[in-house]
């Protein structure tokens, strides 16, 4: 194998939608810059995702100055929604976390709750510095992270993903295949490296910047969920549950957390630390 370098760089503005993939971005100490700050609740203030609606892969959120986003989703007018002012704050419920996070405009929330067809409200993480911290398990006192599922980014490689689609093809449902790697959502995607080298790595280096391998990413239904048509099939987790079982989690990729500040860019070396 060559060098490992970073091929990709994604970031998802709000949880759940599609999101743009930069040519570089800041790492902050709680993820990408203007990485899922924010998130679609319902009426009791849980978040809203792919898992029990699988259109929200169908809603694209760009990022604006500021810190605001330009929605667009088939058959809807694009909607353009600033960060909110931190006047007021509603509590979202977020897997095991309760967090503080600033509600949008009544515009945004009418937008989004024609869009699925159920009321919800779009929220914005106005602190990420303070409002919810990493599970202790793997984090270091005052480690944050934003609207992500626990930690700052996920990192995944295209050799791996070339191994899952190699058995993929060999399954019960081949049809299936090849997966992109947009079913994975993942922040920061490495070439380079054999398949699976992941798993052993503890620390790496990309370009300037230095991150701690937290712990191996389980998997979800967001995974079967095609993110062009928000269809559903069996793949990836039929084969994951075959091969890539660790514990309880059906695992594809690693959760990192920031060592230090910096920029990554497309084509940095990907440096294997311990």
């Amino acid at each position: 194998m060559g060098n490992p370098s970073l091929h990709s760089i994604h970031v998802h503005p709000l949880k759940a939608a599609r999101g743009f993939a930069p040519d570089e971005a800041a790492v902050e100490p709680w993820g990408l810059a203007g990485d899922r700050r924010w998130v679609l609740v319902d009426d009791s203030g849980k978040v809203i995702t792919q898992r029990p609606h699988p259109r929200m892969a169908l809603a694209a959120a760009g990022l604006l100055p500021g810190g605001g986003l330009l929605l667009s989703a088939p058959g809807r007018d694009p909607l353009t929604v600033r960060a909110p002012e931190p006047t007021g704050t509603t509590t979202v419920e977020i897997w095991r976390d309760k967090v503080e996070g600033v509600p949008a405009d009544g515009a945004a929330h009418a937008w989004f709750s024609d869009s699925l067809g159920i009321p919800v409200r779009l929220v914005h993480l106005d602190d990420p510095a303070t409002r919810r911290p990493i599970d202790p398990e793997y984090a270091r006192p005052g480690e944050t992270v934003s609207f992500a599922d626990g930690y700052p980014l996920l990192l995944t490689t295209l050799a791996s993903l070339d191994a899952l689609n190699a058995l993929v093809a060999g399954g019960d449902h081949p049809e299936e295949g090849p997966l992109p790697m947009s079913r994975f959502r993942p922040n920061v995607v490495v070439d380079g490296t054999e398949a699976w080298a992941e798993d052993g790595w503890r620390r790496v280096e990309i370009g300037e910047v230095s991150f701690r391998v937290a712990t191996m990413c389980g998997r979800c239904v967001v995974t079967t969920t095609d993110q062009d048509t928000a269809e559903r099939g069996r793949e990836p987790l039929r084969t994951l549950a075959r091969h890539r079982r660790f514990g309880d989690k059906l695992v594809f990729g690693q959760n990192l957390v920031p060592e230090s500040g910096g920029t990554v860019r497309i084509g940095d070396s990907v440096r294997v630390v311990e």
